[in-house]
């Protein structure tokens, strides 16, 4: 009983800097935005988390963990019902590393930010209204019922598909969605002028750099959390590992794009560290270091190459997302099956857990971390993100629109949208 309280504290306070997050989403999207939109994107965040966490208890996380079921669609029906038996088994009934409750409430912080990546993605120029009800649908519905094929039990974890904190099942379902919305919404007025990307500078690169900071202090409890355990060997090696590929993937984004553009550019700089954070989730716990290092360093280079390449495909980003989640989320997962358990194998070429006990010789683990499954789960991901958002934006699209005007767009959406400024004494020209 004492090691469950100590992992249930853990998973707790790792709930804690998950949630924390979401004020690192905001921070970064108001801090890359004009300021003429602030309490716009604020808006759009809160409600992501508030409605997400509703919709996680109504039906999302009975979808995502329906127990017994077909690997592709299970219910175990609406609401919250712990399978609770007496009270000496009153934990470990469910499992032994932490409650029912702590493991809800940690998957629900999971699921909002799949929208919170499409936020920044559309910001500046989407109508609230038809964002709301996407997040409806897509974190009510889309996110769990993906979730499941892996987390779940399902037919892509049967299949040995690998993620272990959601580089593909949290940040590149956001990132498809996000890439459909980018194209179905076109890009702000004035991004692209002659053929040409025009920078649009964001009103707080203090604030976005402070956002940033607060996402890699939260990757501690996003990465560290999805151990289930206190278990100190592997939570220490998965913030370790994590730590490095953020820190690899800052300075390779920073010296790639200051040699490419002549300029030192913290932007780049920020998203390069966000997608060595993206990268290295989905195997966070099977790299060893350097391989942490090189998976960084990696989607250091992606972020920069990405966000050239969207610019020149004519879509707007404000905020580099489909660059950071999409791109590197991808890469980082199929790096699992590339480099991933050699931090886990010992010298004999074994597979060994936690305890030291073999699991597996390393060529059985190669079958399980090979890299065809992880292909086939990038796969399945992106048809059904790309059908799904799709289909949801475009009804919203030739039914209630999904654009401001333009007048709103250049007078800004906090003042269309909401009726009021979020720097009342500080009111900029910032069309």
């Amino acid at each position: 009983m004492e090691s469950l309280t100590i992992n249930n504290v853990w998973m707790m306070i790792c709930t804690a800097l998950v949630f924390f997050m979401h004020l690192g989403f905001a921070f970064l999207e108001i801090g890359l935005t004009r300021q003429k939109n602030t309490l716009n994107i604020l808006f759009k965040n809160i409600f992501i988390i508030t409605i997400g966490l509703l919709l996680y208890c109504l039906v999302g996380f009975n979808l995502m963990y329906p127990g017994e079921f077909n690997g592709y669609l299970g219910f175990a029906g609406f609401g919250l019902d712990a399978p609770l038996t007496t009270s000496e088994t009153l934990d470990l009934a469910y499992n032994g590393g932490y409650t029912y409750w702590t493991d809800f409430l940690f998957q629900g912080m999971f699921a909002a930010t799949a929208a919170t990546i499409v936020s920044g993605a559309v910001a500046e120029r989407i109508k609230i209204g038809p964002f709301m009800i996407f997040t409806l649908f897509y974190v009510g519905l889309v996110y769990p019922i993906a979730g499941s094929w892996k987390w779940g039990g399902g037919f892509l974890d049967q299949l040995g598909f690998y993620d272990f904190a959601g580089s593909t099942l949290v940040h590149s379902v956001g990132g498809w969605a996000a890439l459909v919305a980018v194209c179905l919404l076109g890009p702000r007025i004035g991004k692209f002028k002659n053929g040409k990307s025009q920078a649009i500078p964001g009103h707080n690169i203090p604030i976005a750099t402070a956002g940033v900071l607060i996402l890699w202090l939260g990757w501690f409890g996003f990465n560290g959390g999805s151990v289930l355990s206190a278990d100190p060997e592997l939570t220490s090696l998965t913030l370790v590992t994590t730590c490095l590929a953020a820190a690899a993937g800052g300075v390779s984004s920073a010296i790639i794009s200051t040699i490419a553009y002549k300029n030192l550019d913290l932007t780049m700089f920020l998203n390069g560290i966000l997608g060595g954070l993206v990268g290295i989730t989905a195997g966070a716990d099977v790299m060893s270091p350097t391989d942490s290092i090189i998976i960084g360093i990696v989607s250091g280079a992606l972020i920069v190459f990405a966000v050239s390449f969207i610019d020149k495909l004519k879509l707007d980003d404000p905020v580099g997302a489909i660059a950071v989640h999409l791109i590197c989320g991808i890469w980082g997962t199929l790096a699992v099956g590339l480099l991933g358990f050699k931090a886990a194998t010992n010298d004999g070429g074994e597979f060994i857990n936690s305890n030291g006990d073999v699991v597996a010789t390393i060529s059985e683990a190669a079958n399980q971390l090979a890299f065809l499954p992880q292909l086939y789960g990038v796969l399945a991901y992106a048809l059904i993100c790309l059908l799904s958002s799709f289909i949801i934006i475009f009804i919203l699209k030739k039914t209630v629109g999904i654009r401001v005007s333009e007048l709103e767009e250049l007078e800004g959406l906090d003042a269309h949208e909401h009726g009021m400024d979020a720097y009342p004494d500080f009111r900029l020209n910032d069309h």
